[in-house]
């Protein structure tokens, strides 16, 4: 009986420390999660102060020439993407709108296009090294209403030898008629560059996108009617809907707009392969 005693006292002593530990081990986890919406809040703008920080070490021990454009970034990328960017830049990463030093010798090419764009963007500037100087508008470019508006700053002050550009996914909910005149303009204004252009055609939306069904049939009417600017206006077709949907299956993210990373290298392949052949077609 006495030996039962024993045994029972001890099991409650070791069941007494287990519980104390557990105890001390979940007070210190919560000292290091927010505990309400105040705090969350205040944590992360922490991490980002810290980053804007490094982000400001970093930029100044760049050229002048790249800090500019690095200012210009700044300016516009917006609330989603530039945090982005400057977390991917003081990580060391390389980006699509990383600043291009110029080979004097090679063509400058402009991307203009939305995160469709931006995602391939890496992949043709990889395909076409030592053939052109691929730079990107320093934004995500959205809509043609917003292109009327910023294409000014989006060109810069460079002289560009061929401009591919696209708006489309963007432009959806756009009405038919709006969407045609603002691709007018913005096809005269580019062509005002002296640049060769040309356009992309949008990739496909699917079916069972969350906007619904009928969002793949409006992006299509869109492209129907922007080759039909790009006709009246002499203006090449780099035609992206066509070449990647026999590969959506495998490239495009389920229910979604957006490809993964061998969609992205299939896209910035083709890119690369047609402005090769564009700018080879132009020195004749």
């Amino acid at each position: 009986m006495l030996k039962s005693i024993r045994c029972l006292r001890s099991t409650l002593l070791i069941l007494c420390c287990l519980s104390f530990i557990v105890a001390s081990l979940q007070a210190n986890d919560k000292k290091t999660e927010p505990t309400n919406a105040a705090e969350a809040a205040a944590k992360k703008a922490q991490q980002e102060a810290e980053i804007n920080k490094k982000f400001a070490a970093w930029k100044a021990t760049l050229p002048a020439k790249q800090q500019a454009w690095e200012t210009v970034l700044e300016e516009n990328l917006g609330g989603f993407y530039l945090p982005i960017y400057k977390k991917q830049k003081v990580a060391g990463q390389k980006t699509a709108w990383d600043y291009v030093a110029d080979d004097p010798k090679l063509p400058r090419v402009l991307l203009i296009g939305d995160s469709v764009s931006r995602g391939y963007t890496q992949a043709a500037r990889k395909a076409l090294q030592g053939k052109a100087n691929v730079h990107r508008a320093p934004a995500n470019c959205g809509p043609t209403a917003t292109g009327l508006k910023k294409l000014d700053v989006w060109l810069g002050d460079g002289n560009w030898d061929l401009i591919h550009f696209n708006f489309g996914i963007h432009d959806r909910r756009t009405k038919a008629d709006d969407y045609e005149k603002r691709l007018e303009e913005i096809v005269k204004r580019l062509k005002k560059t002296g640049a060769k252009v040309v356009w992309a055609s949008s990739t496909p939306i699917p079916a069972d996108w969350k906007e619904g069904p009928e969002m793949k049939a409006k992006l299509e009417e869109k492209n129907a009617i922007a080759a039909k600017v790009m006709e009246r206006n002499g203006v090449e077709i780099d035609d992206l809907f066509t070449f990647i949907t026999p590969h959506l299956s495998e490239v495009q993210n389920p229910k979604d707009v957006h490809f993964n990373g061998k969609g992205y290298d299939l896209l910035g392949k083709q890119v690369a392969e047609y402005i090769a052949g564009a700018l080879q077609e132009s020195k004749k």
